[in-house]
């Protein structure tokens, strides 16, 4: 017979360090956040006084080594925060989101001893990051990027626009993609680190959209700006292969914040259901929306058990590109069902911003466009099968 005692324990399962971070984590998302949640997506603003209180939570640093003023932590606890946050709010997470799994990502793996040392401690205690790959003319192809890069002695220029770069409003740190050399198509492409006073940058207009309106997407315009040789991220020429191995991780972000929507509209849903009567009796006693929320459940556990997956297997050290590709497609799919599936169930409330359910419905649809489409994910997935 098997032994029982020795069988791994479910994906799901957390260690007692884990369990307290989720629950710091929680407690701060509803205190802090919930009450500022509809005012801010009204107005399309995140609220400034909270992402000084990320920092002091220390979760801007989450991976960042103790040495730089971080917590020494891995992926997996990031997962925990941004799927905590996004249960409350998306706009929230994807602040905490893209500063962990791409910008410090980026320069803790890329970054010299002296980008370490100038930008870490400044990374986990107060600079909030910017990822900036895409373009006008390059989102799916990021390598068609048309910004251009010149060295001139003992720096650089940049020249070109990029669009659609979360926390672009906010940041004041950003890592920029562009070309040295055209002739050689995506092997000239370079990682730059861009503070927001270098000369001949700015931030462009900020896009007004469907959904996470609390959190900024912007333009960002380079003209001539100049950065110093020393701010080149990694060798000149292998932008492409840093953007690529940092984006596999942070689908696995992503997927975190799915799961986090996800779960929040269907714990509105479930509690509204219990509540409201028809015919007699509340709604959750129909077998029929019964049916609803068990469909649902299942849908979200397999979901989340996919991106903690992937996030363990990261955390191992294992190549993880498969899973995290499956789990960011995934826990998209799962997030929109549920969402408009919950919206449904508050009848004609679900349409109105009385209740929560249109507002996670308008904030899940992001996850199967950005940080690659769903689309790329299958491409993914299917090449990495036929290997």
């Amino acid at each position: 017979m098997t032994d029982l005692s020795t069988a791994p324990l479910p994906l799901t399962t957390l260690t007692e360090e884990e369990e307290m971070f989720r629950s710091a984590v929680r407690e701060f998302a509803e205190t802090e956040i919930r009450p500022h949640v509809h005012a801010m997506d009204e107005r399309a603003r995140f609220n400034p006084d909270i992402i000084p209180k990320f920092f002091d939570l220390g979760l801007m640093g989450i991976e960042i080594p103790e040495q730089y003023g971080g917590a020494g932590g891995n992926i997996f606890l990031a997962v925990l925060a941004i799927e905590e946050l996004a249960r409350v709010d998306a706009s929230a997470a994807i602040y905490v989101d893209v500063h962990n799994t791409l910008v410090n990502n980026c320069v803790l793996r890329w970054g010299s001893p002296d980008i370490h040392q100038r930008y870490l401690p400044k990374l986990a205690s107060s600079m909030l990051g910017a990822f900036a790959l895409s373009e006008p003319a390059s989102g799916s192809d990021a390598f068609a990027l048309e910004t251009k890069a010149e060295r001139k002695g003992d720096h650089w220029e940049l020249t070109g626009r990029k669009f659609w770069i979360t926390n672009g409003a906010e940041a004041e740190f950003f890592l920029v993609f562009a070309n040295t050399d055209f002739s050689k198509g995506y092997k000239g492409i370079t990682g730059f680190l861009i503070e927001k006073d270098f000369p001949g940058f700015k931030v462009g207009k900020k896009e007004d959209k469907l959904g996470i309106r609390a959190s900024s997407t912007t333009e960002l315009i380079l003209e001539n700006c100049v950065v110093p040789d020393a701010n080149v991220l990694g060798p000149v020429g292998v932008g492409y292969k840093i953007a690529i191995e940092t984006l596999n991780e942070g689908r696995i972000g992503i997927g975190a914040q799915m799961i986090g929507v996800a779960t929040g509209a269907l714990e509105a849903a479930t509690a509204y259901l219990k509540e409201r009567k028809q015919f007699g009796k509340p709604i959750a006693e129909f077998q029929g929306v019964q049916f609803q929320l068990a469909q649902m459940g299942t849908e979200l556990e397999a979901a989340k058990l996919m991106v903690y997956n992937a996030a363990r297997i990261k955390c191992a050290g294992q190549e993880f590109l498969r899973e995290a590709a499956m789990a960011k497609l995934f826990s998209s799919q799962v997030a929109d069902r549920i969402t408009s599936q919950c919206l449904e169930l508050f009848g004609g409330y679900g349409y109105s911003k009385e209740y929560p359910a249109e507002k996670y419905y308008r904030d899940a649809k992001i996850g199967t466009i950005y940080e690659g489409t769903s689309n790329m994910q299958l491409q993914t997935i299917a090449k990495l099968m036929l290997k």
